[in-house]
């Protein structure tokens, strides 16, 4: 205990003269204008503190150089809202895939025939986003994407970026939201790594990219040769009619896209342009990796809308992922918190993409079987998605271990027996919810950036105190208060640790309705989904009403039926229920902020039936559920109105019967865009 206390007294004096110089070497900077210290000796200084804060953020001093607001160095970036979401594109693998995304498009907007649609295509450059607001023609706010809602304010960092001017030229929008990349290009990386010491030398062009931009030192921004290519438009107070007009605009402002970029009308001309810049990739100094295919027509993008996270008017077509040789030393098997039972590789460290792999999943017992993978197999690996590590094939077997991998009949953490599902590839454990495995998956996914985000709470801890028995399932974690004194003489926690987690679990406890439905870990209910569930019912209690009812759940626009089936099965374990009672007395849930528009159908129950000529069934109710109403199924007495197109069927005797009022689809399509 008193080694233990000694160690963060050490740490924390080391923190206070760090403090203490960089306040003086500041002080010399700026005012005297007489540095004592390089700017490189000076950038040590900054990056030892934040290194030492980011490995021990409970030992963080209130006087830290990194609280300093309005001088060199701040503690932390100004959150900006954005005017209009900065959404994140779907990514497609092949030409199906885009043939599939044509078709949802033509489908939504109700085309008929054989019509082509125009789209802009352009390299996905792999860097950071960035959100420009022009007011008046004058840069107002440069801010990363952060949640698609909200950024972190960079404005200072980027003032040194040739792409982005101060102020517009000529003719342009009172107010406009210019989204583009920043990045490193590759030649500018080598040398900025060359002068970097080999603790700070970064991985790749992009992490480089974004760690010079994200600098709470500006200076160090600014001194880093970035660029911008813009690539899209956000909030707009004029209206432009295509994607291409908008981009004409920007290179007459000097925020020039991509010149690589090429308007198309057909899926074999989006291939072969696909295959164009793949061949072209190698040759360029920036790192891309895939083709961006929008569509061209704003007005149809309005129409299309989103879902979730994704604009349904765009995409992103990746391409085939790095590859590397390595040997396979072992294969075990992990169980994830949803009882999935993952074989993966131990493998001999190769560098891929900049980034040291040791380990690869190889999915499930069919794959396995299927590449006939082996224990010391030479074999290449990809980054699949350019993320998770993969085992692509077997270039060479090891003709010496001839065992076979065979999947476990019982799960190797909790012994219950395990199970494959119909139509189904993965291995399950059988001990859904109680497996410890699971649970401690479940844990670690609620206290994740994504859902809670606990600061200096992460998968170790929560291991541990789980271990302990101090914590069970996540409703415990807000009450490890009573465990103080025990937790404080752990390994690797004091009281200071434990003091600034109680902060950051206070601080966790407010929380909107889509992080706290992806906090839960269901199946299949990722961010897309959660956020698709928050914006069709107010409140948790709404939500779990409908669990209970299908027919609710199938009208929820973009939920499919995978997972319906998910959401019901975690519904129908009583301990789950019980669980999310059990949070409700600690966190407060915020409803969702959806703004709507006030129109004839707010707040209305709407059945549709029949043929649409008109609108798609897809638009029509796209066009309902953004003016508040809901969408049934079926006709009954709490229908207010049913929308009726050709053939009408049942439903309209039923509505008759019942008394619900009828509207024609060119009635509908008056009031609703009324």
């Amino acid at each position: 205990m008193k080694s233990k206390k000694n160690d963060e007294e050490k740490i924390v004096n080391r923190l206070k003269k760090l403090a203490s110089l960089i306040k003086k070497h500041n002080f010399h900077y700026h005012t005297k204008d007489k540095p004592l210290i390089s700017d490189k000796e000076f950038d040590l200084l900054i990056r030892e503190n934040q290194n030492i804060e980011k490995e021990y953020p409970n030992l963080v001093l209130k006087n830290s150089p990194n609280n300093k607001i309005g001088s060199k160095i701040q503690n932390k970036f100004k959150k900006i809202q954005h005017k209009s979401t900065m959404l994140s594109l779907a990514n497609g693998f092949d030409k199906q895939d885009i043939y599939e995304f044509d078709e949802r498009i033509k489908k939504f907007l109700n085309y008929k025939g054989n019509v082509e649609l125009e789209y802009l295509c352009e390299p996905k450059i792999d860097g950071l986003s960035l959100n420009l607001t022009y007011l008046n023609g004058k840069l107002n706010s440069a801010a990363t994407r952060g949640d698609g809602s909200i950024g972190e304010d960079v404005t200072n960092n980027i003032l040194n970026i040739k792409n982005i001017p101060n102020e517009l030229k000529g003719n342009f929008p009172n107010i406009i939201e210019i989204r583009g990349e920043v990045y490193l290009n590759k030649s500018d990386f080598e040398n900025l790594n060359k002068n970097l010491e080999q603790k700070f030398k970064f991985a790749n062009p992009r992490n480089a990219a974004a760690g010079s931009l994200r600098q709470l030192d500006n200076s160090i921004s600014q001194s880093r040769p970035l660029n911008f290519l813009a690539h899209g438009l956000g909030f707009c107070s004029e209206k432009y009619k295509t994607l291409v007009n908008f981009y004409e605009d920007l290179n007459k402002w000097k925020i020039l896209p991509n010149t690589l970029r090429k308007k198309v009308s057909s899926i074999d001309s989006i291939m072969k342009y696909y295959n164009e810049i793949n061949n072209l990739r190698s040759n360029l100094d920036y790192d891309i990796d895939g083709l961006v295919i929008k569509l061209n027509s704003i007005d149809n993008q309005i129409r299309l809308g989103i879902v979730g996270k994704n604009p349904r008017w765009s995409i992103a077509l990746k391409f085939s992922a790095e590859t590397a040789r390595t040997i396979i030393n072992s294969i075990d098997f992990q169980v994830g918190r949803t009882g999935a039972i993952t074989p993966v590789a131990r493998l001999n460290k190769v560098n891929l993409g900049g980034v040291l792999i040791s380990n690869a999943t190889l999915h499930n017992f069919d794959e396995i079987n299927k590449k006939d993978i082996g224990i010391g197999d030479l074999v290449e690996i990809q980054r699949a998605g350019d993320v998770i590590p993969q085992v692509n094939k077997v270039l060479k077997k090891n003709k010496s271990k001839k065992s076979k991998i065979l999947p476990p009949q019982f799960c190797p953490v909790c012994q219950n027996k395990t199970f494959k599902e119909k139509n189904e590839a993965v291995i399950r454990c059988s001990n859904k919810y109680e497996c410890k495995a699971q649970k401690i998956g479940q844990l670690t996914h609620f206290i994740s950036k994504k859902a809670l985000n606990i600061d200096g709470f992460g998968e170790k801890q929560a291991k541990q105190l789980f271990e302990l028995n101090y914590i069970n399932n996540p409703s415990d974690i807000f009450q490890l208060k009573q465990y103080r004194d025990l937790i404080i003489s752990l390994e690797g926690w004091g009281e200071l640790s434990f003091n600034n987690l109680l902060k950051s679990i206070d601080i966790s406890k407010k929380i909107t309705m889509e992080k706290f439905i992806y906090s839960l870990g269901i199946r299949f209910i990722g961010e897309i989904n959660s956020e698709i569930i928050a914006n069709e019912y107010k409140t948790i209690d709404d939500f779990l009403l409908s669990s209970k009812n299908n027919e609710n759940l199938y009208n929820v626009d973009g939920l499919g039926p995978k997972a319906i089936s998910s959401i019901k099965d975690f519904f129908s374990f009583k301990k789950n229920i019980e669980l999310i009672e059990n949070l409700k007395k600690h966190i407060l849930i915020q409803e969702s902020n959806k703004q709507t528009k006030n129109n004839f159908f707010t707040n209305k129950n709407i059945v549709f039936t029949g043929t649409l000529n008109t609108l798609s069934r897809d638009e029509a109710k796209h066009l309902s559920k953004s003016v508040g109403a809901k969408i049934l199924s079926s006709v009954s007495k709490n229908t207010d109105y049913l929308i009726i197109g050709e053939k009408a069927g049942s439903k309209e005797e039923k509505a008759k019967k019942l008394k619900v009022k009828i509207l024609t689809e060119n009635e509908f399509v008056k009031k609703i865009k009324d």
